[in-house]
């Protein structure tokens, strides 16, 4: 979800996220499943694996659940096959809504979503009819008070592709998806982790909401999450600090 400060956001999120731990590492564990029988199971040969045990630790996940989970997807010649299926859609105020799933019924979960979509006065529509308004990048945010100076030549330096500023204080670290992992290692390495990192679909344009479009919006986002085949919801949803603030 893109906003004037995506570190307001991001608090927003991990308040609601907190209270459905228990369906959040369920997904990651099936993320983890699929990037191992896709690509291996050697997080240095297999970003994708990599990204999601970043993801998962980031969650705080423990490391034996995740080790456990490689070696179970990597023997395993049985069991649900999941796919890929991606969603988009119009969501309240005309903002476009990106959906991700990882889904072993197709036909449950295009219902699920369709019905979420519904319910928020939105519509499903068809593939391409949003997609073209949003890019692939990693996003490394930092919470305030960050040195912006020191993180901007750290950032440089380790070839991401642009530091952005916010009026709050934090700051957020763009790279592309190539270089997301280095650059993140790298920023590791002086000294400044992220508070929150990862890899997401980004909108070109956005589309501000007033405080009852906002508060309409957040409760779609929050149903296409709770759906259990749903693992990344994107918008262009532009909801300032103020009205966020409000809604909390």
């Amino acid at each position: 979800m893109a906003g004037h400060s995506k570190w307001a956001n991001i608090k927003h999120r991990k308040a609601g996220q907190d209270a459905k731990r228990g369906k959040i590492f369920t997904k990651l564990l099936r993320e983890i499943t699929v990037a191992v029988k896709t690509s291996g199971a050697d997080p240095a040969s297999n970003p994708s694996l990599r990204t999601v045990i970043d993801k998962a630790l980031g969650a705080n996940m423990r490391r034996d659940t995740i080790d456990n989970t490689i070696k179970k997807a990597s023997g395993a010649q049985e069991g649900a096959n999941y796919e890929h299926l991606r969603y988009e859609g119009y969501g309240p105020g005309g903002t476009a809504v990106i959906v991700d799933c990882l889904t072993d019924n197709r036909n449950r979960t295009v219902a699920e979503v369709r019905h979420a979509f519904t319910k928020a006065g939105g519509n499903l529509g068809t593939d391409g009819s949003v997609a073209y308004l949003f890019s692939k990048l990693g996003i490394l945010s930092y919470a305030p008070p960050i040195d912006e100076d020191a993180l901007m030549e750290a950032a440089l330096e380790a070839g991401a592709d642009d530091v952005t500023s916010h009026d709050n204080g934090s700051a957020d670290v763009m790279t592309s998806p190539e270089s997301y992992l280095g650059v993140k290692d790298a920023l590791n390495a002086a000294g400044f982790p992220p508070d929150n990192a990862e890899v997401v679909m980004q909108a070109a344009t956005l589309v501000e909401l007033d405080a009852e479009t906002a508060e309409k919006m957040l409760k779609l986002i929050d149903r296409l999450e709770d759906l259990d085949d749903v693992q990344n919801v994107y918008s262009n949803a532009d909801i300032s600090d103020e009205i966020m603030a409000g809604l909390e």
